[in-house]
């Protein structure tokens, strides 16, 4: 699976895929024609919570599950699953407005990683839970020997330790957006320093985006 070509060959329904791939900037300027990939992303993300979670729980018998968790969560994030996007070529066929698309939206990380997600759900509808598995054990299984070795701190945990560490005093996370029923709220949230917002990030509750946020504050400081 080196290209998107070859992913689209996962599928038996490729109208699955290109909604998959549908962000909701594009069904903005073209109403009626198809969804977007959100409900896909929600599915995506059960899915791929529970299957890492089985993973490492079945790898690692004899860890506490505050190593897990630490260890889930240096896997699902948005930097892995970007590079996932990225090894797939995905933001290359991303059904994107032009507003989103002169935005960068094609190499945007937190974007890439939610639309993997959404790939996710619509492979497991499609071919079911197995072909997900074997989705996963190609492209995100095989780092977790590696993220084992070194430090589990996640992402603000990490950011506050940079930040500290030059003398300046801890991050701080505001929200500065939410939206959506109660059943499927949105948050979009910004790390800030010293009156400084550094980087946002959405996500399906407050904790979420506040990972996303510190991620992307990471990624633009070192």
């Amino acid at each position: 699976m080196k290209n998107l070509d070859e992913l689209s060959s996962l599928f038996a329904n490729r109208e699955l895929l290109t909604q998959a791939l549908t962000h909701r900037s594009w069904v903005n300027e073209n109403p009626k024609v198809r969804g977007s990939n959100e409900r896909l992303e929600f599915l995506g993300d059960a899915i791929l919570e529970f299957l890492v979670s089985k993973e490492i729980y079945e790898r690692y018998p004899d860890k506490p599950e505050g190593y897990l968790t630490a260890l889930r969560a240096n896997l699902v994030n948005t930097q892995n699953l970007a590079g996932i996007a990225e090894k797939l070529k995905v933001g290359a066929k991303l059904y994107l407005s032009k507003g989103e698309e002169e935005g960068g939206g094609r190499e945007n990380s937190s974007l890439l990683a939610d639309t993997v997600e959404a790939i996710i759900g619509a492979l497991y509808i499609d071919q079911g839970v197995i072909k997900v598995y074997q989705f996963l054990k190609l492209h995100l299984f095989s780092q977790i020997s590696e993220k084992a070795k070194h430090d589990l701190k996640d992402a603000k945990s990490r950011l506050q330790e940079l930040i500290q560490a030059k003398g300046k005093p801890a991050p701080r996370y505001v929200v500065t957006h939410e939206s959506g029923p109660d059943h499927a709220k949105s948050f979009i949230v910004e790390v800030v320093v010293e009156n400084q917002a550094l980087a946002s990030g959405q996500g399906k509750n407050k904790s979420e985006a506040e990972q996303k946020a510190a991620e992307m504050a990471l990624k633009s400081l070192l």
